[in-house]
Order: C-alpha cells, then structure tokens, then sequence
C-alpha cells in the first residue's frame, strides 16, 4: 500500500499528526482513516470482482455464438467447456423448481378420498336436518 513511502516519512507523518492533532485526537483520526482506506479497498475489490464476472459472461455469451454458428458439431475444446458450464448453470437454476412425482404415489391418491371431500359431504348432511 504504502510503496513509495519509506519508514521516515511514516515517522514524520506521525510526528506532524501527534504536533496538529495532540495525543488526544490523533488514535480517533488513525482510526477513521484507516476505515476510510478499508472502505476504499473494499469498493476497489467489488468493483473488480463485477467487471471479472461481467468480462466471463461476454466470453460465454460469445462462445456461444460462435458454437451456435458452428451449429453445435465439432467444437473446439474450450467452447465445448464453455457450452457444458451453460448447461450446468441452467440445470442449477431449473432443479429447485422441479416436481418430482412417483408413480406409487398418485395412483395411491386416486384411490384414496381426500379428507375434504368427505367433509363436505358430512356437512351438508347435518345442514338439511330441521333445527327444533
């Protein structure tokens, strides 16, 4: 971080800082200013992780292009890798949401009444007696 300045000039910030500031309020402007450059650092690395993960789309989105005008036959190494993390990422997304039904389990469905059927069934029975 600190490339360009040697360990004297780091003594004779210090020293500047504890004459302007006084012991008192020189530990609180430390503290405040390293916080600002970890805020720095952190918006930096951010703001580098976006462009990386925007810079790998593209790339995927033009391998796929160019595996699409190719019509998806005899592909080069990389753009079939780049097709099967496509594939991957869709699988993921699409897994959450699929319904997976056993065949046991509906036939046994069918053939057993649901309790709100049989509910209402009992109900309106009970509702046509005469209240007396």
């Amino acid at each position: 971080m600190f490339d360009g300045i040697g360990f004297m000039e780091l003594l004779l910030i210090g020293i500047l800082g504890l004459v302007v500031l006084g012991p008192e309020r020189l530990p609180l402007a430390i503290r405040s200013i390293t916080g600002w450059i970890r805020a720095m650092k952190n918006m930096a690395n951010s703001v580098k992780d976006e462009l990386e993960q925007e810079l790998k789309i593209e790339q995927l989105h033009s391998d796929l292009k160019k595996a699409e005008s190719q019509g998806l036959k005899n592909l080069s190494p990389e753009l079939q890798e780049s097709i099967d993390q496509l594939k991957d990422a869709a699988q993921s997304v699409n897994r959450p949401y699929k319904v997976e039904e056993t065949p046991s389990a509906s036939a046994n469905a069918a053939a057993v009444p649901t309790p709100s059927t049989t509910s209402t069934t009992e109900t309106s029975s009970t509702s046509e007696k005469p209240s007396g």
